[in-house]
């Protein structure tokens, strides 16, 4: 009998058009993945209300920006299953029938709860959907019983208290749930063009959408190493942001290339940025190419995230049907 492919979930939250920092963290691992595994994608569009609940008037345009960025990358529905959280309603039933048994100091001890509350002041965070929404992502990972969850280091606890939760399930209940895995993704670290963490929030991002010749001028004026004022002086590499980019897109040649003659001065910034450029317009050539053809039919991508919402929705019931016993309800 032909083995079943182990099962893996993993989702986004629609927060805007995807950028480089999107494609290298999280979509490059799932299109490696969706070959190998039985993989469920989804828009997470619930958990964006956790922070962004007081304004939702882009939230449908995110929803299909954001789904267009994964096509457009290689996100291939005749290999995975593409779907939107909110059309597949047995999420908020699982969600609802954990949250009867999760203990609040479970969800307080959430180091993210903790990091957001602080960071995000200017929002009212002091809400139940906010110190829950660890619970909805349980649910969103238990209810298609996925084997494994492709995440970074940071978020192995949101992952251990879903583990948590189908085993105090189990005993309480039945055995209903697998513990899902980690899949510990490499994330590599890559910074804005103003030196800080690429974020839509910074303004410092370059986007999968982003036409050539924006990207180009990002590039352009992207901080460097701050000491290396005139063309003449001496740079650090090891320091620059510029040449954090040559580490991930450029061949090694050039690479060696920079980390040389940036220390002394035989090239400047103009043309080290100009070599990353080329190479990062080469990269990304191919989805600005998909890209056209899947704005120009937007139709086909609703037929896209129908059709996967549908499968995942049978999924999740079976699940559900499940738990009902279990739970004796």
């Amino acid at each position: 009998m032909k083995q079943r492919k182990r099962r893996m979930l993993s989702g986004m939250q629609p927060s805007g058009r995807m950028h480089l920092g999107n494609l290298l963290g999280a979509l490059d691992n799932w299109i490696k993945y969706q070959q190998d595994y039985d993989a469920y994608f989804f828009v997470a569009d619930w958990h964006a209300l956790s922070t962004n609940y007081a304004d939702t008037s882009h939230l449908r345009d995110y929803i299909r920006e954001m789904l267009i960025d994964w096509l457009s990358a290689g996100i291939d529905p005749e290999k995975c299953t593409l779907f939107i959280q909110s059309r597949v309603p047995e999420h908020a039933v699982l969600y609802l029938l954990l949250s009867m048994i999760t203990p609040v100091p479970w969800l307080e001890r959430n180091p993210t709860y903790k990091e957001q509350m602080e960071e995000l002041r200017d929002r009212d965070l002091t809400t139940y959907g906010f110190l829950g929404y660890p619970v909805l992502q349980s649910a969103d990972i238990l209810i298609y019983k996925a084997d494994v969850v492709p995440v970074g280091v940071d978020q192995l606890p949101h992952l251990e208290l879903t583990r948590e939760l189908a085993r105090r399930f189990s005993n309480l209940y039945k055995a209903v749930f697998p513990e899902p895995q980690p899949l510990l993704t490499e994330v590599p670290k890559l910074l804005g063009t103003d030196g800080r963490k690429m974020s839509k929030s910074y303004n410092n991002a370059i986007y999968l959408s982003d036409p050539e010749k924006d990207v180009r001028e990002k590039l352009r004026t992207m901080v460097t190493d701050p000491a290396r004022v005139r063309r003449t002086d001496r740079g650090n590499p090891d320091i620059c942001p510029v040449f954090s980019y040559h580490k991930i897109f450029s061949e090694i040649g050039v690479i060696d290339r920079v980390n040389t003659e940036c220390r002394t001065a035989e090239i400047g910034c103009i043309d080290c940025k100009k070599w990353v450029a080329d190479r990062m317009v080469r990269r990304l050539e191919p989805i600005w190419t998909e890209r056209q053809k899947w704005t120009k039919h937007p139709k086909k991508v609703e037929a896209v995230v129908t059709e996967g919402s549908e499968k995942a929705g049978k999924a999740a019931r079976q699940t559900l049907e499940e738990v009902r016993e279990a739970m004796k309800i």
